[in-house]
């Protein structure tokens, strides 16, 4: 049984392997161009880029934003920023969260498909961790629609803890639905308006304190909750 699941892993690495070999022998210099834009970190060279596919560019910016997004890196408030640029905000926001929510859900596809069999071993082997597991089982959709919600949590972290415990895909991707929303709306617009500051300055600084508001309640309500385990372990 293993043997298969091994043969079925490799399987699907080939796979991957391919499509960017495909990709590569269509446009040699694709990768090597989105790779400088995406670590510039410059928001009007992401736009321009992305624009400078013409009629595809909202196809290329969500398969940009969904690959991002299941990789983990760059952070994904670049591009969700560009789209708000390009698009508008709201056509912007949109696009960036569906995208968003199919490359996270790809991620934990992924991440589990590789993985969970070894984190098992590892967490069948302490009682600590076993814990945990369980918790992520019962309470994960919580736990992930609570952190989702938070504003610039990185997107990598939140995969491979939801891949590697016991939550349910459907959970998963309810919470990551649900909670990416606010989340990326705060993101885009405070990018979007960063750069056109002076259209609407005051709009720029609502969504900073409403970002600064929802990390800081996030990080109080861990520490409450893991004063809880705590004492309930305790």
């Amino acid at each position: 049984m293993k043997k298969s699941g091994s043969m079925i892993k490799i399987g699907a690495a080939g796979l991957m392997m391919l499509l960017l070999l495909i990709i590569y022998l269509l446009n040699p210099a694709f990768f090597n161009e989105l790779w400088a834009v995406c670590l510039s970190g410059d928001m009007h060279l992401v736009a321009e880029y992305i624009n400078s596919f013409g009629p595809w560019a909202m196809v290329f910016s969500f398969m940009l934003v969904l690959c991002v997004n299941a990789i983990g890196f760059p952070p994904a408030i670049i591009f969700s920023s560009a789209n708000a640029l390009i698009f508008g905000i709201v056509p912007g926001i949109i696009l960036a969260w569906l995208a968003e929510t199919v490359g996270v859900t790809i991620s934990f596809l992924l991440l589990r498909f590789l993985f969970r069999d070894a984190a098992e071993e590892i967490i069948a082997q302490n009682a600590y961790l076993k814990q945990i597991d369980d918790v992520s089982g019962r309470d994960g959709f919580k736990v992930m629609l609570i952190a989702r919600l938070v504003p610039y949590l990185p997107s990598g972290l939140l995969n491979a803890a939801g891949a590697l415990s016991k939550m349910s895909l459907r959970d998963y991707v309810l919470a990551a639905l649900i909670g990416k929303l606010p989340s990326t709306a705060i993101e885009a617009m405070i990018g979007h308006d960063a750069v056109t500051a002076s259209e609407n300055p005051y709009r720029l600084v609502f969504n900073i304190l409403l970002a600064a508001a929802v990390i800081g309640g996030f990080f109080i309500y861990e520490k409450r909750n893991k004063k809880k385990v705590e004492n309930d372990n305790g």
